[in-house]
């Protein structure tokens, strides 16, 4: 059994549709494309298969040369006119193994079809030292115009933006207005692409047909809590403009900030609570698994919210900007319970407690659910 040595051609000019076998028709090769164009690559990649040979030899192994070309055509009949080529070499010769030769990116395509037929053990690209980048640049260029929708996402706001700079040049007469405008369009085009927003937007219609149609739950509980969201941004938004002027210029945007978050937050929490319940109902009424992580969503959804709502009110409360948390007296039957007042740090101590034990009563759900349906797993069918 011998090793193939054999250079591939997929444009199909070193030859005849057929594989060209032996030293010394692979050294009358070199010497006809030699003296046809001395400059040609294909040269250098049949004199690199002569000497893979030689070195094989000197090893003491019996190598098989042979160049195969893909004949012209298309690339799918080049293609197949490498596999028929292969085909022979086995057919024909007791190969063992097989190294291939190439000299382009191109020609390393055709390494599966050879691996399909015989063991390759080493492929040798042979690219010359001067075109080395320019051959590189040039065959990534090409497969990049040959793909459309990578085409259709870099080039076309490139395009668009090189259209627009002049125009809004025109219109706004300052470069930086102009420059600023580019990039944010092109940022959000970017966003909108690499966060997968287009291919949400294009399913978002079949999903809430099919919502609609199958009776989902989480459809009303989406709404609901969008619209809890809305409510959260009015009530955040007109807390913090009723603050007025508040310290320092610096100062008073953080405790706006702060004011608006401590008061937008509930109504953020229980949006997202009702999100997640509606999500976790439709899972459980389809009667498939449930994932403890999507159990434990909703107690992970208030235990944040009390958490931020706790470490809020500590710096508004610091800031002098809200009072001290009032807990209001409460009678229930013979029970009483007296009204009493809770400092910054009693305040901190109890929305922070409060979020720990809903994290852990989710922990706890989580995991009594999962235990109650392992002995439904164990049921044989």
């Amino acid at each position: 059994m011998s090793t193939l040595v054999v250079c591939v051609d997929r444009d199909g000019t070193l030859g005849p549709d057929g594989p060209i076998v032996g030293w010394e028709a692979v050294q009358a090769l070199v010497t006809d494309v030699g003296i046809d164009d001395p400059e040609d690559s294909r040269v250098n990649c049949l004199l690199e298969t002569l000497s893979v040979a030689r070195d094989l030899r000197d090893e003491g192994e019996d190598p098989l040369v042979a160049v195969i070309s893909g004949g012209g055509g298309d690339g799918i009949n080049s293609d197949r006119a490498v596999a028929r080529g292969i085909d022979t070499l086995v057919a024909d010769n007791d190969i063992e193994a097989a190294i291939v030769v190439t000299d382009s990116a191109s020609d390393e395509r055709l390494v599966p079809i050879i691996e399909s037929r015989v063991q390759v053990d080493a492929v040798d690209r042979v690219v010359v030292r001067q075109s080395h980048d320019i051959q590189s640049t040039y065959y990534l260029l090409k497969q990049f115009l040959g793909d459309e929708e990578l085409r259709g996402t870099v080039l076309v706001p490139i395009g668009a933006a090189l259209l627009a700079f002049p125009v809004l040049l025109l219109l706004a007469d300052d470069v930086a207005i102009a420059l600023s405008a580019i990039a944010a369009v092109i940022g959000t085009f970017l966003l909108y692409k690499g966060l997968g927003i287009d291919d949400f937007v294009a399913t978002l219609p079949r999903r809430v047909r099919d919502a609609f149609y199958s009776g989902q739950v989480s459809l009303v509980t989406y709404v609901v809590g969008t619209g809890l969201a809305f409510v959260g941004i009015f009530a955040g938004g007109i807390s913090a403009t009723n603050m007025g002027s508040v310290g320092t210029a610096e100062t008073g945007e953080l405790l706006v900030g702060l004011r608006f978050i401590f008061d937008s937050v509930p109504w953020f929490a229980a949006a997202a609570l009702a999100a997640a319940t509606g999500r976790l109902i439709d899972e459980l009424l389809a009667e498939e698994s449930v994932s403890a992580a999507l159990m434990n969503l909703p107690f992970g959804v208030v235990a944040v919210g009390l958490v931020v709502r706790g470490f809020t009110g500590y710096f508004l409360e610091r800031a002098g900007v809200i009072g001290p948390l009032e807990v209001t007296a409460v009678e229930l039957g013979p029970v009483s319970i007296e009204g009493f007042v809770l400092g910054i740090w009693g305040r901190l101590a109890l929305y922070v407690a409060a979020g720990i034990l809903a994290s852990f009563l989710g922990v706890a759900f989580a995991s009594r659910m999962s235990e109650g349906e392992s002995p439904l797993d164990e049921v044989p069918e």
